[in-house]
């Protein structure tokens, strides 16, 4: 007899597994090679657009790298990451969506409804600034809707856009 002990896992020991709440990830991994202008990319945490990107040459022992420039999808900020080309990246699940808006209340919170099935949305504010500014005159003299189109990715939601519904509809 070699003297075995067994070992009993005790609660504490046990592993816990955090879930996202849908069951869904809200970014997947993409090879920094593979990734393209024009296509998002977390960088810093944040769901970025890449506007460019460069490789520079493989040194004597090292990879590739890439450099990437983006802007943050709901800021307009630009970051910047430098990323081994054989390395994965998260690349954010972006969602697109159009509604129409309802009405946008005092605080600047607008009513949207899906046009899919009539659900309505009270939950996301004007844009700061230019866009925002322009929805809201937009609303205020047209007399035949308008859509916005809504932007989701890592959990935020925000307005990115909008054009205003034909007079036959």
């Amino acid at each position: 007899f070699l003297g075995y002990k067994t070992v009993e896992m005790s609660d504490h020991d046990e592993e816990h597994f955090e879930q996202a709440d849908s069951g869904a990830s809200t970014t997947f991994p993409k090879q920094c090679s593979a990734l393209r202008k024009n296509e998002h990319v977390m960088i810093k945490g944040r769901p970025c657009k890449i506007v460019d990107m460069s490789t520079s040459k493989t040194g004597k022992h090292g990879h590739a790298k890439v450099h990437l420039v983006a802007l943050d999808i709901f800021t307009g900020k630009k970051l910047e990451d430098i990323c081994p080309s054989t390395h994965n990246m998260d690349v954010p699940v972006v969602k697109r969506k159009e509604y129409m808006l309802m009405d946008i209340d005092g605080d600047g919170f607008c009513s949207l409804m899906d046009p899919e099935n009539s659900d309505t949305k009270d939950d996301i504010r004007l844009p700061e600034g230019e866009l925002g500014e322009q929805i809201r005159a937009a609303f205020e003299k047209d007399d035949c809707g308008m859509n916005l189109t809504v932007v989701a990715a890592c959990g935020e939601e925000a307005i990115l856009g909008f054009k205003n519904m034909p007079k036959d509809q």
